[in-house]
């Protein structure tokens, strides 16, 4: 029997789906390795090509090799003998900011660098496996990430609330889902936003061209609804402190609608504001710059406040966290910068 022909029921043990992607109508004719490359955090070539190699690589059930290309429609698969690593979720030491608990909801202040749950490239170290250890029973959500309600970014800081029981779960994801939960955020972002206050009302999507980022799309065909509300804090001429409350939650949401406006985040390095992206050209400037990068070696955003009907008592509750020391030591050097430049 040719290896090509090989289909997933000619194998005798277990496999486990660790990525499946279905192409859409628009996709070139790509090389598989090549396109998973694109779609597939920390994957490497190497990687890509040794699982090829061993018949782990699936098109529409046929094994193929890394040289076949994909075409519209086909649906990928990787299997593996194993279980995915994020599903298996080992309890692990870690302090957690934990700013509110009873018996039905943990609220906790998650650090810079920290990733929410376990994924790709992602195995300890997470949030998740820091409950694990703190509290037993935690409900599944959808997903099974256990007490999960929502999440933010790795190197987002700020408010979380987890779910200690199925009717927390239930109860918190349906205000999620009608988008009754109050969320604000602060942001540094490059420039001097014009408006005081905004509204940013467009649909985000992946971008077809690197499946890291997010896009602003045309129509709501290619994204998701997305709004964002916006508020000017203070300005500091180069840059500006802003309030961002969210009506809907979507991936990377205030980075893609911040940055299409012109507004990058500061030290964003996944959507270029990493760079100088306003000021001056001269030495001292970029050294300034250079130093804030340094203080803040992550996008300058920190969900702030969060607020919601509790499951049991059913009265609106919220919650405050402060800015953490690396944001807030950066928005007090641009404070000092633009009063001493007069901007």
């Amino acid at each position: 029997m040719e290896k090509d022909n090989l289909k997933e029921e000619d194998f005798d043990q277990e496999l486990h789906e660790h990525f499946a992607f279905k192409i859409d109508s628009g996709q070139e004719p790509l090389r598989i390795d090549k396109f998973l490359m694109s779609r597939i955090e920390n994957a490497t070539r190497n990687k890509i090509q040794k699982a090829a190699k061993d018949g782990s690589i699936r098109v529409n059930d046929k094994i193929v090799k890394s040289s076949y290309k994909v075409k519209k429609n086909d649906e990928i698969k990787i299997l593996f003998t194993h279980p995915p690593y994020e599903n298996l979720l080992t309890p692990e030491r870690i302090n957690l900011d934990i700013v509110y608990e009873d018996d039905y909801i943990i609220i906790v202040n998650k650090e810079s660098g920290m990733v929410v749950h376990p994924g790709h490239g992602n195995y300890s170290g997470t949030l998740i496996n820091a409950l694990l250890y703190h509290f037993e029973n935690l409900p599944n959500n959808s997903t099974n990430r256990p007490g999960l309600v929502h999440r933010i970014d790795k190197d987002t800081s700020g408010l979380l609330v987890i779910a200690k029981t199925e009717i927390s779960m239930t109860l918190l994801a349906k205000q999620f889902f009608k988008k009754t939960v109050e969320r604000e955020y602060y942001a540094l972002v490059w420039g001097d936003v014009k408006d005081d206050v905004g509204q940013i009302n467009l649909p985000i999507g992946r971008n077809p061209k690197n499946r890291l980022q997010m896009i602003v799309y045309d129509n709501i065909d290619g994204g998701k609804e997305a709004t964002t509300n916006y508020k000017v804090i203070e300005r500091f001429g180069y840059v500006t402190l802003i309030s961002c409350k969210l009506e809907t939650g979507r991936t990377h949401q205030i980075r893609v609608h911040m940055k299409h406006i012109g507004h990058t985040l500061f030290n964003d390095d996944r959507y270029g504001g990493d760079k100088i992206l306003k000021g001056t050209v001269y030495t001292k400037y970029k050294q300034f710059v250079d130093n804030c990068f340094k203080l803040l070696p992550r996008q300058a955003l920190h969900a702030k406040t969060l607020g919601f009907i509790h499951p049991k008592s059913n009265e609106k509750i919220s919650f405050n966290s402060e800015i953490p020391n690396d944001m807030n030591s950066v928005i007090n050097k641009w404070r000092l910068y633009s009063k001493h430049k007069n901007l």
